[in-house]
């Protein structure tokens, strides 16, 4: 049975405050609990139901499973409907980014998003077209936020992700820029090479003014219909697509 501490201390991990001062995260459902345990993460301790747990498949006997009643797996859930599983995982110890490993590849930088859906669904979508690394601004949401961590599906396990000062980098960073903007190049004959920085901007005020000035090549995606602006999750999978159909078509040749 869980103790009234043990589930003040699993939802006080949903406030960014305390998953950094005891170096964890949640995550919930089968599918990413499992997808968590045979990652480089550190699962510290699973809580799951009876019915579910033959479902998680074989746990490293380094991880503690724990079995709860569906009334106390929804005590310690954020969801509504708690899907028989939830995992306590470690915080990566943070590293700085090398820029050489940027090279040879395209990686996405994201501007103080602040959804946690959009971040997740971007995740994700950066894990299906094969880019490896996103670049946060120190503005964007928390990574290990546990609908950042939902909406991933798992695919933050596979994810490299550091948060930097962007313009700093930019500034740095020797390879091509381009800019997710209203008024730039049409993004369906733009040319993206075979490495660079896509940079994608906040929810409400899109790239900041700063950063603008210090991108190499502004794109964007054609308004055909009256719609004022597109989601930037949904942006970034067009720029995702693009990317990735440009580097096949060159590959081909």
């Amino acid at each position: 049975m869980l103790s009234k501490a043990q589930i003040s201390f699993i939802t006080s991990l949903q406030h960014k405050k305390f998953r950094t001062q005891y170096n964890l995260f949640v995550v919930e459902g089968i599918k990413s609990v499992v997808e968590f345990v045979h990652s480089s993460y550190n699962v510290q301790k699973i809580f799951t139901t009876q019915e579910i747990r033959a479902k998680l498949g074989k746990i490293s006997q380094n991880i503690k499973c724990e079995e709860v009643t569906e009334t106390e797996l929804s005590k310690i859930s954020s969801l509504k409907n708690p899907q028989g599983a939830l995992a306590l995982v470690e915080i990566p110890q943070t590293t700085q980014l090398d820029l050489s490993t940027l090279k040879g590849k395209h990686s996405i930088v994201l501007d103080d998003i602040q959804d946690p859906g959009n971040l997740g669904t971007i995740i994700r979508t950066a894990e299906w077209f094969g880019i490896s690394t996103i670049l946060c601004s120190t503005g964007t949401v928390d990574t290990y936020n546990p609908k950042v961590v939902q909406a991933t599906m798992g695919s933050l396990s596979r994810i490299q992700i550091y948060y930097i000062d962007i313009e700093e980098l930019i500034s740095q960073c020797t390879l091509p820029t381009f800019g997710a903007l209203l008024e730039g190049d049409n993004i369906y004959e733009t040319n993206f090479g075979k490495e660079g920085l896509i940079i994608m901007g906040n929810e409400g005020n899109g790239i900041r003014k700063n950063i603008i000035g210090k991108i190499q090549q502004a794109v964007t995606i054609p308004r055909i219909g009256r719609a004022e602006s597109l989601n930037v999750a949904v942006a970034t999978t067009i720029f995702c697509s693009e990317v990735t159909r440009h580097n096949m078509l060159a590959n081909k040749q």
